[in-house]
């Protein structure tokens, strides 16, 4: 939730999914510009996730932000590893999360959100 607040206050469109299989139904649907993934979620966990997406032509091109509370540097290269553009770790600063993700957004094309 704080997630989707913090992104929705600074004129994000946000679509949330359960877990990672929910997910990789939802992308192709939705196409976003930035995908958030936790790295611990039910079913499918945010690495097997990223690395799905990553392998699949159509959805290979999603900018990916990975947030963990696993903040090894072992646990950042697996994250980087598998394809995230970036690794936050929690709890994470609401500020950085926004500047990180419009960052990845413009890279990716998209217009610059207005904040509400």
């Amino acid at each position: 939730m704080l997630i989707t607040v913090n992104l929705e206050l600074e004129g994000f469109e946000v679509h949330t999914a359960v877990d990672g299989l929910d997910a990789l139904e939802k992308v192709p649907q939705v196409d976003p510009h930035v995908i958030t993934l936790d790295v611990m979620m039910p079913n499918l966990d945010g690495l097997d996730t990223a690395a799905r997406l990553r392998a699949d032509d159509a959805t290979a091109h999603h900018k990916i932000v990975m947030l963990s509370a696993r903040a090894q540097v072992a646990d950042i290269r697996k994250g980087t590893g598998v394809g995230a553009d970036a690794y936050l770790t929690k709890p994470f600063d609401p500020p950085e999360l926004v500047e990180t993700v419009r960052r990845l957004a413009l890279e990716a094309g998209a217009d610059p959100p207005v904040p509400s």
